[in-house]
């Protein structure tokens, strides 16, 4: 049987997600946060899809988390045909970790980096790999701090998203080329404007009015994953690698995203982060 993970999964578009691998027949593996809204998520998808679904904790800004999940993976399960890195958070004010971390950025960016490249030996040649990004990413940029906290502000965690979406794009296309020789794929879902839980800052007066003027405009969970879904199970796209994909359909990267330094700059970043975090490839 062929073995799915899917980070996230008891989120908006993540329980959409999980019900189509789970019933297309892979093994699904939820890794989510160790959470009650998980456990609830968890049964109740076991249910609809009769089985075919494991839940395991994973905190993805904490690497030792990171570490144990993927060694349960090569234990319990020994390879991997598809991950889907769907997993997002937007926190309306800045979430310290040891007072220097941004957490928004170590969860949508550096912990899905870590998570793949420590899965990478255990995934099977003609797998996929799908990376959940964000059409924000055109606000984004690279930066040397942009992995520590910022100013206590929704602004600035909104352009910590938006960096962080970015540098999973960058990690996308520089993966796909190196596991060209695998057959392995490395592709790009953008779910557009989702009225997701994400899409809220804790705040009275905005969360009024993103409700009542922008949430009617704004896709459904559903048809939010549908790209995910079509990426990871679709035979037209088993082929294809590198692409940034957006309503099912294959769609340009912003040129200047692909003419600029930032690619070369978030390597060297990303670098100099696993030794300042003392982290283990």
């Amino acid at each position: 049987m062929r073995t799915a993970i899917i980070t996230g999964a008891d989120g908006d578009m993540g329980i959409e997600i999980t019900k189509a691998v789970a019933k297309a027949g892979f093994k699904t593996i939820m890794a989510c946060l160790p959470t009650k809204n998980a456990n609830d998520k968890f049964t109740a998808i076991k249910k609809e899809t009769n089985g075919g679904i494991v839940l395991l904790p994973i905190e993805l800004e904490n690497p030792e988390t990171i570490y144990n999940f993927v060694e349960k993976v090569k234990r319990d399960f020994g390879a991997v045909d598809l991950l889907i890195n769907n997993a997002g958070v937007l926190y309306p004010k800045k979430k310290d970790m040891d007072e220097k971390w941004d957490y928004t950025t170590m969860v949508n960016y550096f912990g899905h980096y870590l998570l793949t490249i420590k899965l990478l030996p255990f995934f099977k040649d003609n797998g996929r790999i799908i990376n959940v990004i964000s059409l924000t990413y055109r606000f984004g940029s690279i930066y040397p701090e942009m992995f520590q906290c910022g100013r206590n502000s929704w602004l600035q965690q909104v352009r910590n998203y938006s960096n962080a979406k970015l540098a999973l794009l960058y990690f996308s296309l520089d993966l796909a080329e190196q596991l060209k020789e695998r057959n392995i794929t490395v592709n790009c879902s953008d779910p557009g404007i989702v009225g997701t839980n994400i899409i809220a800052m804790n705040n009275q007066f905005f969360d009024k009015i993103c409700d009542i003027f922008a949430r009617p405009f704004m896709k459904s969970h559903k048809n939010g994953a549908k790209t995910a879904i079509y990426l990871a199970l679709n035979e037209n796209v088993s082929k294809i690698t590198g692409g940034y994909f957006r309503n099912e359909k294959q769609t340009p990267v912003i040129k200047r995203f692909l003419q600029n330094n930032y690619a070369e700059l978030l390597k060297i970043f990303t670098e100099k982060l696993i030794i300042e975090r003392n982290i283990t490839l």
